[in-house]
């Protein structure tokens, strides 16, 4: 599994995280923050029963910015953001996977910006 070498907080727009692998990834605050990786964002499976999530709260323009970023052990990072939200745990395999699909998304962008 890749591990960060390199965690860079952009202008509050991005986070990058460079990887030992050799990727550099490029991720969208916004991005992160909908996508939080928390029991209340997505909701919890317990003896196999699902428990959705609350209905989703308006996020604040703070609440795109991030004011801290703690690591979590050698897995994962906590992001605390500026509305005070810090239930969300970023392990490395959900950035990796993030990072993923960003770059398929920007390429598939490129391709067909080029084949009009």
């Amino acid at each position: 599994m890749a591990q960060p070498t390199k965690i860079k907080l952009h202008k509050q727009e991005y986070l990058e995280i460079v990887w030992d692998n050799g990727k550099t990834y490029k991720y969208p605050l916004k991005f992160l923050r909908d996508e939080s990786p928390d029991a209340g964002s997505k909701g919890e499976t317990i003896l196999w029963k699902h428990y959705a999530p609350p209905a989703k709260q308006t996020v604040k323009p703070e609440g795109y910015e991030i004011e801290k970023i703690e690591p979590v052990g050698n897995y994962a990072i906590q992001i605390k953001w500026k509305d005070g939200y810090d239930y969300g745990i970023y392990p490395w395999d959900l950035l990796l996977r993030f990072g993923e699909y960003w770059e398929v998304r920007d390429n598939l962008h490129q391709d067909f910006d080029h084949h009009h």
